[in-house]
């Protein structure tokens, strides 16, 4: 991440702090925590820093989570993928995409994205995390919690349902 670009993120989100920050800026620590208001003011203070700095992984994943925690699904998706496209490499945005989809129940595809995550960890506790969401995953798709896959086609029953139609629309007509 650029110079700007974090002295941008610190000076929007977090107070100069002189010592290492040891937990998450107070947005990202407690969704229900932070007015919607408050929250728009950091998406729109996250936008303007992408806008700045469109080669940062890191502002695209914190803008990825803020639109996830203001339920805007879509638009986490499509940033937290450009994250992941900009930095191959990227733990959190790898991470943060993989949960994305796994919250949103597309548990095939979460299952691929983490094992990527689980691959570029790069200490204990990242991990910890990565294999813990791995290991929930799986177990939602051994327990059958996932949206079912259309994989038949729907021509069969849409032809008979027409010839129905067409034969009691038919009958309805003779019968007045």
């Amino acid at each position: 991440m650029s110079s700007t670009a974090l002295q941008t993120l610190s000076t929007a989100l977090v107070p100069v702090v002189e010592q290492p920050v040891r937990i998450l800026p107070i947005p990202w620590r407690d969704p229900h925590t932070v007015s919607p208001v408050e929250l728009r003011q950091h998406i729109e203070t996250l936008e303007r820093a992408c806008h700045e700095n469109p080669q940062s992984a890191d502002l695209r994943t914190c803008l990825g989570m803020a639109y996830a925690m203001n339920y805007e699904a879509y638009k986490s998706m499509d940033v937290l993928e450009a994250a992941v496209r900009l930095d191959k490499k990227h733990f959190f945005a790898q991470l943060k995409y993989s949960e994305l989809l796994y919250r949103l129940r597309a548990l095939p595809r979460a299952e691929e994205e983490t094992l990527k995550a689980l691959n570029l960890a790069g200490n204990g506790w990242e991990l910890s995390l990565a294999r813990k969401q791995l290991q929930e995953i799986r177990r939602l798709i051994r327990e059958g919690t996932q949206k079912p896959e259309w994989n038949k086609s729907l021509k069969r029953p849409a032809t008979l349902l027409m010839v129905a139609m067409v034969l009691l629309s038919l009958i309805m007509k003779v019968w007045k």
